[in-house]
């Protein structure tokens, strides 16, 4: 049999004559890059390493991990704004990071409405208010009280400047009408220490890294920032049982992109992340620890989310003059 090697003109030929997607490489064919913008241990920490590992899976690439922390997450969230909008650069995203933190900070390095592109959400989980045994109080009317009372003032923690832990503590102290100092720190783990210390006497976070805590009995929970009371503490009541209903601040956790990438390239990504969150093993992990799987239902609907997230944090950011040069 006579073998005919094909011509330079007969293999273009060929493919001109390919549809355009056969001719581009198929998305993902690198490792992608997924920025933690908090340090290892906290909750972000721990909800982002589950979903690279389900989101690697079903990419069929390494998602590898970067931890990206401080300025309230503007440093981690600076690196994926000004990343190539290619969807190989992913954020954790949060309440934070991401509607927070650029109601606080005057200047920040990138244009929060442009530069990320919402891929979807992961879940929420309403935050639970502790204090260290030290404070005379077993609920919130007993925290106002001690509040009141205390000279100098009673103290707050936050993982950082612009976090939730920040804006929920600011709300704490507009709603009970008090004066306590906030202490910022670098991620939940340094200031869950000092709360476990005694150096700082109250808490507001997301669960998963105080549970432990609590259940040890280092730190005292009294009312959970949320319309329900959660399975692992079935005995702290909400804060509109309290008598403070106005109290409500949740964390949530997102995936995002930078702005810009191609869309048929995010919603690969909500597609991947969708099935991520359906896989029953990830998703009785983030319950566990706290969370309440929220999936969205399409990339366009979770950025509508996150524009009525940051109105609604708008006026108590702004009553609490809380503002960074």
């Amino acid at each position: 049999m006579t073998q005919f090697a094909p011509s330079r003109r007969s293999l273009l030929l060929l493919a001109a004559a390919l549809p355009a997607p056969a001719l581009a490489q198929a998305y993902p064919d690198r490792p992608l890059r997924f920025v933690i913008p908090w340090p290892p241990g906290g909750t972000n920490d721990i909800v982002g390493r589950l979903v690279s590992d389900g989101l690697s899976h079903r990419l069929g690439q390494p998602v590898v991990i970067e931890n990206r922390g401080g300025a309230g997450g503007a440093l981690g969230a600076e690196v994926v704004a000004k990343s190539t909008p290619d969807g190989y650069t992913l954020l954790l995203g949060g309440s934070g990071s991401l509607t927070i933190n650029q109601l606080v900070r005057k200047r920040l390095p990138y244009d929060p409405a442009t530069a990320f592109a919402p891929v979807g959400m992961i879940g929420s989980g309403a935050n639970v208010i502790v204090v260290h045994p030290s404070v005379r109080a077993t609920n919130l009317r007993e925290l106002q009280a001690a509040a009141r009372a205390a000279n100098p003032p009673l103290n707050y923690a936050s993982p950082g400047v612009g976090s939730t832990g920040h804006a929920a503590g600011a709300l704490i102290t507009q709603v009970l009408g008090v004066e306590m100092e906030h202490v910022p720190y670098r991620g939940t783990g340094p200031a869950m220490n000092d709360v476990v210390a005694g150096r700082i006497q109250v808490f507001t976070n997301a669960l998963a890294p105080m549970q432990p805590q609590i259940q040890a009995g280092t730190v005292r929970a009294l009312a959970i920032a949320g319309s329900r009371r959660n399975a692992a503490l079935p005995d702290v009541p909400t804060t509109g049982e309290a008598g403070f209903p106005d109290i409500q601040a949740a964390t949530w956790y997102a995936l995002f992109t930078t702005g810009g990438t191609p869309p048929d390239r995010v919603e690969r990504l909500f597609a991947a992340l969708s099935a991520t969150l359906a896989d029953p093993e990830i998703r009785r992990k983030l319950e566990d620890g706290g969370l309440d799987v929220e999936p969205s239902a399409s990339p366009a609907a979770f950025g509508r989310f996150v524009a009525e997230d940051a109105a609604r944090w708008e006026p108590v950011v702004r009553r609490a003059g809380v503002s960074v040069e």
